[in-house]
Formats: structure tokens, C-alpha cells, sequence
């Protein structure tokens, strides 16, 4: 029961809105480049605040200890929750940028200007910081990239600047480095689309046997044995659920991090 009332309150407190993010259209590249303002949501610190929930529910229902691990382990679980949506959001804005470079390179090649081009490719970004941030390579190419990016995109906005340079000082095709951005992006996709399908079973098998236990105690209740009265009440079962806890985090965070070494 323990258990179950710890996930579901870290199933509502994790929950994704539903507000609708409306895509972006960026017309007035000025203004875009001109204004180094960011509109920052106030974020909640998943981590901490779904510890002390899980750590509240479990020490009314059961002892001290089994409120100390249920915050330790439900605090490293809402860390890997918030890692997993931070790379899904640095996904999401390459995707962005891959489809803005399509169309900024489709329209140089059709004989427009890159003033026009490059409004055509800041509405083609699902993401308007991504399309923002193109607007100001594209516009400014010898300007810093703002500081809060991850590497990969602020990598290629850098080639797209070296690009932008180059055309400017020597004539040449703006477009071909556009199209070759764009190309080696959507390989880099497809990549991870592959090892992400290839490390499918490995992570499906590493959250089987981390459910095992839980398994094990629900079967117990069931042929009357009551494991989890001697494991939260008894000195043996204290000893013996928190070095089964600790070995359980263990091989979770090694499948893990066997599982990111594959995808880089």
C-alpha cells in the first residue's frame, strides 16, 4: 500500500501539462535580433519536491526508514525523469533546426534573397528559440552563441555561422553548407533512432528486474507470509531491505549507464 500511494503521488506531481504550446511564427527578424531577452517559467524542482512528498506519504503509513529510502530513491528516480526530458528538448530543437536548414537551403537554391530565406526557415522551426537563435546566426553569423545551448545544437549553429562567413567573403554557395548541416543532422537522427531501437531489450530487462522485488513482497502478502511487516518492523528485515534497496539503485544506475554509453 506504501508503495502504491508513493507512486501515485509521484505520478501527479509529475504529470505533464497540458498547456498548449502553440508553434511560433518569427516575422520580424529585428526585433528578434535585437532583443537579448528570455521569458523564463518558474520551474518547480522536481527532484526535491517529489522526495519530500514520497518521504511525507511514507512516513505517516509506515516507519522513519521506509520514509528515508522511499526520498532517496523517488529523489534519483525525478532526477532521471527530469536528465531523460532535457535530452528529449535538446531532441526536439535539432529537429527544429534541421527542418529550418531544409527550408533555408530549398529557398537560397530557388534564387531568394536570405532575407527571404531565412524568414522562410525561422517559420519552418517547430521551436521559436531555436528559430530565434537561427535568425541571429543567420543575420549576425560572427556574434557569440547565447550561453545556455547544449553542444550539439550550438555546434551546428556554429557551422551554419562559418558558413554564412565564408559565403559573404568569398560568393560561395550558402546553400550547399545549409543542405550539408542539415544532412549530417538527420544522420545523426537516424543514428539514435537505431541505438535507442537496439538497446530496447537491455532497458526493458533492466526495468523487469527491478520490479522483481516488488513482485516478490505482493506474493508474499498473498500466501500469508506479511514480508513487509518483518522488513520494516524487525532489526534483520531493516538491515536486509536497506541493502537490498541500495543493491537495487546499484544496478539500476549500471544498466543505465551501460545503456548511455551505447547511445553516445
Amino acid at each position: 500500500m506504501t508503495a502504491l500511494l508513493t507512486a501515485a503521488a509521484l505520478a501527479m506531481l509529475l504529470w505533464p501539462d497540458r498547456q498548449a504550446r502553440s508553434r511560433v511564427r518569427v516575422r520580424e527578424l529585428g526585433a528578434a535580433r535585437s532583443t537579448g531577452r528570455r521569458v523564463r517559467s518558474a520551474q518547480l524542482p522536481v527532484p526535491g519536491a517529489a522526495a519530500g512528498i514520497s518521504a511525507a506519504v511514507a512516513a505517516v503509513l509506515s516507519t522513519p526508514l521506509v520514509a528515508a529510502l522511499a526520498a532517496g530513491a523517488t529523489f534519483l528516480a525525478a532526477r532521471s525523469w527530469t536528465a531523460g526530458r532535457r535530452e528529449h528538448h535538446a531532441e526536439q530543437r535539432l529537429l527544429s533546426l534541421t527542418e529550418g536548414l531544409g527550408a533555408l537551403a530549398g529557398d537560397l537554391r530557388s534564387g531568394r534573397s536570405l532575407d527571404a530565406a531565412t524568414v522562410a526557415a525561422v517559420d519552418a522551426c517547430a521551436d521559436a528559440g531555436t528559430g530565434a537563435a537561427l535568425a541571429r546566426t543567420l543575420r549576425a553569423p560572427e556574434a557569440a552563441p547565447p550561453p545556455g545551448q547544449d553542444a550539439e545544437l550550438a555546434g551546428a549553429l556554429a557551422r551554419v555561422s562559418a558558413g554564412v562567413l565564408l559565403s559573404a567573403r568569398t560568393g560561395c554557395s550558402l546553400a550547399a553548407v545549409a543542405a550539408a548541416v542539415e544532412d549530417d543532422l538527420r544522420a545523426r537522427h537516424r543514428l539514435r533512432l537505431e541505438l535507442r531501437t537496439a538497446t530496447a531489450g537491455p532497458r526493458a530487462s533492466a526495468v523487469l528486474l527491478a520490479c522483481l522485488p516488488l513482485l516478490g513482497i505482493v506474493m508474499g502478502h498473498g500466501v500469508g507470509a506479511d514480508p513487509w511487516r518483518v522488513l520494516t518492523t524487525t532489526a534483520t528485515g531493516q538491515v536486509l531491505l536497506v541493502v537490498g534497496v541500495v543493491l537495487e539503485l546499484a544496478g539500476l544506475a549500471w544498466s543505465g549507464r551501460l545503456v548511455r554509453r551505447a547511445l553516445r
